[in-house]
């Protein structure tokens, strides 16, 4: 297995991690223990979980932590819904997360179906 920082869709989940900090330092500060630090795990957790999963012994597990990063994801989509539907961000410069998290969640269905296979 490649190193998962090449790995494109780890790329991809990293990126969007990137783009959510600085977004979420914008919201109220009575949010930093809810939503902020909720929407940081979550996405963090997509890119983290690619990481781990890249490194262990099989591919069932690998595919197992995929699947769990592709659960991350849907938390993520969730938070930044909540986020945009609470006014915390407006929808020109959340709308292109979302097709951030749509295509990750492709990305990732894809390779977890083609580790799985190799299980």
């Amino acid at each position: 297995m490649q190193r998962f920082t090449e790995l494109k869709v780890w790329q991809q989940a990293h990126a969007l991690v990137l783009e959510i900090y600085p977004l979420s330092a914008r919201f109220p500060t009575e949010e930093r223990f809810g939503v902020v630090s909720q929407l940081r795990r979550a996405a963090a957790s997509v890119a983290s979980n690619i990481a781990e999963g890249s490194k262990k012994a099989s591919n069932a597990d690998f595919a197992r932590l995929l699947n769990i990063a592709e659960g991350s994801v849907a938390e993520t989509e969730y938070f930044l819904i909540l986020s945009r539907d609470l006014g915390y961000v407006d929808e020109p410069t959340v709308e292109p997360m979302f097709e951030r998290v749509a295509e990750l969640a492709r990305m990732l269905h894809g390779l977890r179906m083609k580790v799985a296979e190799g299980a």
